[in-house]
C-alpha cells in the first residue's frame, strides 16, 4: 500500500521528515539512510547544502524507487519519492558547526571521553572526522583540557540555486533563524526569492524565545509581501526546534518539543506546524495523549521531524554494512541488512502512519531469489 502524497500528510497531521543533518556529510550514510527511510514511508528527507549529499540522498531514493518497484506488481504505480530539503541558515546556528581539536596535544593516557559521547562515532585517535560531526556539541563540555572548539559555517544558497529551477531539483528548503536575525533572514530571502516559486514547501526553523511568536509573524510578513496580494505559491511550515539535536539522548528530550510546537500551534500562524529538536519514539505517544495529533483534535500537530533519533537507531546496521567485504556501503546489496534497516526505519515511521510499509521486509529478498 502506497502512502498519500506528502501534502496530504502534512493535512492530515502524518507527516514525517527524515533529518540527516545541516552538518552532516558522511555520503555512504546518507545514501543508505534515504534508502531505508523512503521505504518506510517517509515524507521528507532533509540534507544539508551540498551538491554531493544532495546527489547522495536522491541516489538513495531512486534506489528505493527501483526496490519498491520489484515488489509491486505491474498495476501499481511508482512509489512516492519524499520530498527533498535543503537546509540553509541566516547566521551563526548550532546546527552548522563542526567540530575540532589538534590530537597531537592529547595527553597519551587521556581516557578521551569525547570518543564516547559522540553519537556519530566523529572522533578518532586523529581527531574529528569531519564528515561525520554533525555539530551536537556533546563532546566540547566533556574534554578534559577544553581543547575541543568547533567551526561554524554558513550554506550558501548560490551552490544550490541551479537545483531549485530543475525538473529533478530541490522540493523543498529549509531557513534556520532566531529571534533578532530578521535582517539577516530578509538578505537570505532576496537571494531566494526569485526562485521559490519553484519550491514545493518552505520551512521556517526555529528554537524558542520570548520573542518568537512575533519574530515568525515578521517572518511571514516578509514572505507575503513578496507575492502581495497573490497566495504563497508554495506550502509553508514552521519547524519548532524544542531541543536541537537530542533525541537520542532520551526520552525525556521531547518535552521541549512538544512544548514548543503547542506554542506555536495556538498562536495560529498561516502554514503547518511540525516538532524537531529532541523528537524520538516517545513524541508520538505524548502528542496522542495530549490530544495534539488527529483524529483527537481539530487543532493538531502536522507532523514530526526526526534527526539524530532516526539516524542513531540504524547506525549499528550502517556499521556493519561498512565493513562487509563485498559492496562495502551498498545497502541494496545486502537484502538482510536493507530488510533490517526498512523494518527498524517503519516502526519508527509507523507511529504517524496507520498503514504497514511500502516495501514488506522480505518481499526484495524473495523477488531476487
Amino acid at each position: 500500500m502506497l502512502y498519500p502524497s506528502p501534502l496530504n500528510s502534512l493535512a492530515r497531521g502524518t507527516w514525517f521528515k527524515l533529518i540527516c543533518g545541516a552538518s552532516f556529510g558522511h555520503l555512504p550514510a546518507i545514501r543508505s539512510l534515504a534508502i531505508a527511510y523512503t521505504l518506510a514511508g517517509a515524507d521528507c528527507i532533509d540534507v544539508a547544502a551540498d551538491l554531493a549529499v544532495i546527489t547522495a540522498a536522491k541516489d538513495g531514493m531512486r534506489i528505493a524507487q527501483k526496490l519498491a518497484r520489484v515488489s509491486q506488481s505491474r498495476q501499481e504505480p511508482l512509489l512516492e519519492l519524499p520530498w527533498l530539503m535543503v537546509s540553509l541558515n541566516d547566521g551563526v546556528d548550532p546546527h552548522f558547526r563542526k567540530a575540532e581539536f589538534d590530537s597531537s596535544q592529547c595527553p597519551v593516557d587521556c581516557p578521551r571521553p569525547c570518543e564516547r559521547i559522540c553519537p556519530a562515532d566523529a572522533i578518532a585517535h586523529q581527531g574529528v572526522i569531519d564528515s561525520r560531526c554533525y555539530g551536537c556539541g556533546r563532546c566540547l563540555p566533556i574534554c578534559p583540557l577544553g581543547a575541543i572548539v568547533t567551526r561554524d559555517r554558513t550554506a550558501t544558497p548560490s551552490s544550490i540555486l541551479p537545483y531549485l529551477t530543475g525538473s529533478d531539483g530541490i522540493d523543498a528548503i529549509e531557513i534556520h533563524t532566531q529571534p533578532g536575525h530578521l535582517a539577516d533572514f530578509e538578505q537570505l530571502w532576496r537571494i531566494l526569492a526569485p526562485v521559490a516559486h519553484h519550491l514545493k514547501l518552505v520551512a521556517i526553523s526555529c528554537p524558542d524565545s520570548d520573542e518568537l511568536i512575533l519574530y515568525l509573524r515578521s517572518i511571514h510578513a516578509t514572505i507575503a509581501a513578496t507575492y502581495h496580494p497573490h497566495p504563497l505559491p508554495f506550502t509553508l511550515l514552521w519547524q519548532t526546534d524544542g531541543r536541537p539535536m537530542s533525541g537520542d539522548i532520551g526520552a525525556g528530550t521531547t518535552h521541549a518539543a512538544i512544548r514548543l510546537g503547542a506554542k506555536v500551534l495556538a498562536a495560529n500562524l498561516p502554514g503547518f506546524v511540525q516538532l524537531a529538536g529532541g523528537t524520538n519514539h516517545y513524541t508520538v505517544p505524548k502528542l496522542r495523549e495530549r490530544g495534539l495529533l488527529p483524529p483527537t483534535s481539530t487543532k493538531h500537530v502536522h507532523g514530526v521531524a526526526y534527526g539524530s533519533y532516526a539516524r542513531v537507531l540504524l547506525s549499528p546496521l550502517l556499521d556493519r554494512l561498512e565493513t562487509c567485504t563485498d559492496n562495502p556501503g551498498k545497502l541494496e546489496s545486502h537484502p538482510d541488512l536493507l530488510c533490517s534497516a526498512v523494518a527498524i526505519a517503519a516502526e519508527l515511521v509507523g507511529q504517524l502512519k496507520s498503514s504497514g510499509t511500502k516495501l514488506v521486509a522480505g518481499d526484495w529478498d524473495r523477488e531476487q531469489g
